[in-house]
């Protein structure tokens, strides 16, 4: 038997001991994961992409599948041919079968987005990339200054952004609901607006578990960053980007990059 045959040859995960509610919730957030991954242009990085967010590694997700860690790796880095969609499917279960295992925190957290029941007033757009983008790239579309940048071996792909006004996340959003700001990945580019200093987004993330993979400040040159602002950036090791282009023309530029892709 291959590996590939050993992951297809999975049977499927049992309901037992769920409750009606939050097999569906399952069920919804499995059919999301797995469009998304067979959409993909680069099917091994959106891969990628939901393992990490749920915290596993790729030498546990082969343990569970019973396949050598090279074969989960293969995948993700494209060295092997992107899986049909059944063995995408068990890919999955397995991913969220693990998250059941240590009590489902990370499918719960998925709730929000996938009810959409939270306050959009804050958010000016909130969007997924189809395939990752870097802090570089993203840095030149929206002609960015860069504040803080951590070391190479920190800095993440990005799969998607937000963009937020401010001061109306801070006085309207409920912490469950500021956590939504991260849509499907936290590794993404959260963009505040409306601000006076940068220090305010700043100290809100530094209280936050989620930590987005890239923060730009908007209406601001570097220059007038609040000291603090850079110093939490640096201490959470977080990039920090200003840029003061239009915000419409700011959303434009980002949404340029699927277009190209």
């Amino acid at each position: 038997m291959t590996e590939n045959t050993a992951i297809a040859s999975m049977p499927a995960s049992p309901a037992s001991g769920i409750n009606v509610a939050y097999e569906d919730l399952r069920h919804k957030l499995a059919e999301k994961m797995a469009g998304e991954i067979t959409l993909s242009d680069n099917a091994g990085e959106t891969l990628k992409k939901w393992r990490t967010a749920f915290d596993i590694s790729q030498s546990d997700l082969a343990s569970f599948l019973k396949v050598s860690p090279s074969v989960i790796s293969d995948y993700e880095s494209g060295r092997r041919k992107s899986p049909g969609i059944f063995i995408v499917s068990k890919i999955i279960d397995a991913i969220l079968d693990m998250d059941v295992a240590r009590g489902g925190a990370k499918i719960r957290s998925y709730e929000g987005m996938l009810r959409g029941d939270f306050n959009a007033d804050a958010i000016y757009a909130i969007h997924e990339y189809l395939s990752p983008i870097s802090v570089e790239e993203i840095t030149k579309l929206i002609k960015g200054e860069v504040v803080y940048s951590p070391g190479v071996e920190v800095v993440k792909p990005l799969y998607g952004y937000t963009v937020i006004d401010s001061l109306r996340a801070i006085l309207q959003l409920s912490y469950n609901e500021f956590q939504k700001l991260y849509g499907w990945s936290s590794e993404r580019a959260m963009i505040f607006t409306n601000v006076s200093t940068g220090r305010s987004p700043m100290v809100a993330l530094r209280v936050t578990n989620l930590k987005p993979a890239l923060v730009v400040i908007h209406g601001l040159p570097a220059a007038q960053i609040d000291p603090i602002a850079a110093k939490i950036a640096e201490i959470e090791r977080v990039p920090l980007v200003t840029s003061v282009m239009p915000i419409n023309e700011l959303i434009r530029a980002l949404e340029s990059h699927d277009i190209k892709h």
